[in-house]
């Protein structure tokens, strides 16, 4: 049975991290009240950039199953993800013991990293999250089409899937006010032909469209934001940081024991690095050793997936490709401090 993984998508890392200017400024934060809808208070954030000097905590209430692995992974405790969805909502994080969810010593492991908390994104980091989104439909995709050309239709579906079950819902308000065309229908239909008749010729008619769909969101952005290092770097980071979670969960005692975790995580990465290729000839410019850095761990990670059909053995552990992504985190900022301060010149 399919199990929904992006439910109410507040996209890891990049897009929910305490907001601050690219200069190391205090977070700006804006109407700091607590709202209240369905019992959930709500915390607005604005930024002119986001930094990542913070881990972003994990809402227990609507977190994505990539994010909920994180504890999983760090309590050790096998289908905690799908127990913590299972048992929504949460008046608080100490449910998860009044519920039975995990055991208070637990709880107290992981307390900092749990919120039942919104944060109602405004401005750029807004436009981060959107994007963020996208790029993930868009990294469903490419695994997708890669399945296809293999002949491997059934391998394929989940990933058509993926972007109309789990994430659409939760950018469809964003479309809507960028006045992005609905393209919902497009999707189911390519899910269903691909399920009906897998060996249908209009399969690549309809898969040209959906992408098309994608990348006509994608344009509904700013082409000067689209443009801007700072930008796509807070994206590219948003997707690999989905793409650490995903592979984290797909690797077991060395082996792949979930290869539809693997495939997001791939088509996550291989995006991440088609993005950052858009921006690359910029950040040497303005920061040689941080682009150098990048390109680098990116190479490094591209070779985690030598195929869409997963090998038995992994080529690298989670924490392995953890560190190389906490690489590219890490000179990511620096590169945006570097933009930030010579257009600040």
């Amino acid at each position: 049975m399919f199990k929904p993984r992006y439910l109410f998508l507040a996209i890891a890392s990049c897009a929910l991290v305490s907001l601050s200017s690219c200069t190391g400024g205090t977070p700006t934060k804006e109407d700091l009240s607590a709202l209240t809808t369905n019992s959930t208070p709500q915390v607005t954030e604005t930024s002119s950039h986001s930094s990542h000097n913070h881990q972003a905590k994990i809402n227990i209430n609507n977190g994505i199953l990539s994010e909920l692995d994180k504890l999983e992974a760090k309590l050790g405790v096998p289908a905690l993800s799908n127990k913590i969805q299972a048992s929504r909502p949460y008046a608080s994080t100490q449910d998860l013991v009044a519920k039975k969810v995990i055991s208070q010593g637990q709880f107290d492991e992981i307390k900092d990293m749990v919120t039942v908390e919104d944060v109602v994104l405004t401005g750029e980091a807004k436009d981060v999250d959107y994007m963020t989104k996208l790029g993930l439909m868009k990294g469903h995709l490419f695994v997708a089409k890669e399945l296809l050309d293999q002949n491997q239709p059934k391998q394929a579906e989940p990933h058509i899937g993926h972007p109309v079950e789990e994430i659409y819902v939760d950018v469809e308000e964003q479309l809507n006010e960028r006045k992005v065309k609905e393209f919902k229908t497009e999707l189911i239909t390519l899910q269903d032909l691909v399920k009906s008749s897998p060996k249908s010729a209009q399969i690549k008619t309809n898969f040209t469209n959906s992408l098309q769909a994608v990348d006509g969101a994608i344009a509904a952005l700013p082409k000067e934001e689209l443009a801007k290092p700072a930008f796509v770097l807070q994206v590219v980071n948003g997707l690999l940081d989905a793409a650490n979670s995903e592979y984290g969960a797909a690797v077991a005692k060395g082996k792949i024991t979930a290869p539809i975790e693997y495939q997001d995580s791939r088509g996550f990465v291989f995006y991440a690095n088609d993005l950052y290729k858009t921006i690359s000839s910029q950040v040497t410019k303005d920061s040689p050793e941080a682009h150098k850095a990048i390109d680098t761990a990116l190479a490094e990670l591209i070779k985690v997936w030598p195929a869409a059909i997963p090998p038995a053995q992994a080529v690298k552990t989670p924490e392995d490709v953890t560190k190389l992504i906490k690489t590219i985190e890490e000179n990511s900022q620096k590169a945006r401090e570097k933009t930030s301060t010579k257009a600040q010149v």
